[in-house]
């Protein structure tokens, strides 16, 4: 089974076991978990459909034995959280993952923005110091991330990224005064912890959330502003050439995820080397087919080709985010 499907079940698992417990207790549970936690399991929860008594006792039968096998750590709680991510995802790409889980428990004004919709975040810190916005930013997934910085105007864009890629972790009276100031917008005080927040990789990984009108515009800015910095950065991103590095067998899985009629206007701004990536990882039939919708597609605008090549993009990522194909040492790292 798939690290994909593997995740895709204990999805599944978790919304068979909400459902079965009631609106209350369901609810006395969500609370405890994160933004996107909650939004996966609540998307699952409405396409369970009608659950028949063999797959609830069943769900149930797997949380009770899951249960019982639990034994005391013997370490501390953080200890334990630290060594078993990092044993599992490997230093490098389980820190900034384990600082957001430990530094989110108690934290609630920063976390207060995970659930905000990009405009409101926004609207909130746009007049802050771009120091204080690249802190933000970098404590925000990258998708999130990308949609505010979308929304903030040309001329601090280049500089908040910049700061971010500069950050080398936060001073813990920083971020707590920060965390203080974003919650009493909403509605009292919060003791915070540090985290280690922003690097040249979690520029990146923002800049690969952006639209192409403004990444392009973005990086053209930031190597007027510090050339050395934009090209750590660009060196990072990962773009819709980076592709071509894919071994096959998890390029095949990527074109099973991708909508068929966003591959046409992807191709159409691609170069020959890259439309061949395509057809020998498809069907012999599939890549006639293709060729051939390529031949009859009119001219389209370069607008719609960045699109179509962003949307696969963000398809790839996804996909190494759960483990399920692999991007190489441009895409590998997303926490």
């Amino acid at each position: 089974m798939s690290n994909q499907a593997t995740a895709a079940g204990g999805v599944r698992d978790a919304a068979v076991f909400l459902l079965s417990l009631g609106e209350e207790a369901a609810a006395e549970v969500l609370k405890h978990l994160g933004a996107k936690d909650v939004q996966r399991i609540g998307a699952a929860m409405s396409d369970v459909g009608k659950l028949s008594v063999t797959e609830v006792s069943t769900t149930l039968g797997r949380f009770l034995k899951e249960v019982e096998t639990q034994v005391s750590v013997g370490v501390g709680a953080d200890d334990y959280i630290r060594s078993m991510l990092t044993k599992a995802l490997g230093e490098d790409k389980a820190s900034g993952l384990i600082d957001r889980i430990l530094f989110g428990r108690s934290s609630k004004g920063l976390e207060m923005l995970k659930w905000m919709d990009s405009r409101g975040v926004a609207d909130n810190i746009r007049n802050e110091h771009p120091q204080t916005i690249a802190v933000v930013l970098a404590y925000l997934e990258p998708d999130q991330a990308a949609e505010v910085l979308g929304r903030l105007s040309d001329s601090v864009r280049p500089e908040v990224i910049a700061r971010i890629a500069s950050l080398d972790g936060v001073q813990p009276s920083a971020l707590s005064q920060l965390d203080d100031v974003i919650e009493r917008q909403f509605s009292g005080k919060v003791a915070t912890r540090t985290a280690s927040l922003g690097g040249a990789k979690a520029a990146a990984n923002i800049v690969n959330n952006l639209e192409s009108s403004q990444e392009g515009a973005l990086l053209n800015q930031l190597r007027e502003m510090d050339e050395t910095l934009a090209g750590r950065i660009e060196e990072l991103v990962f773009t819709f050439e980076d592709l071509l590095e894919i071994e096959d067998r998890d390029f095949q899985e990527l074109l099973r995820q991708v909508p068929n009629d966003q591959i046409v206007p992807a191709l159409k701004a691609a170069d020959e080397g890259m439309r061949n990536k395509f057809f020998k990882n498809m069907s012999q039939r599939a890549g006639a087919a293709l060729k051939d919708d390529l031949e009859a597609r009119g001219p389209i605008k370069i607008s719609d080709a960045e699109a179509a090549q962003k949307l696969i993009l963000t398809t790839a990522r996804k996909l190494a985010e759960t483990g399920t194909i692999s991007l190489g040492s441009k895409g590998e790292s997303y926490v």
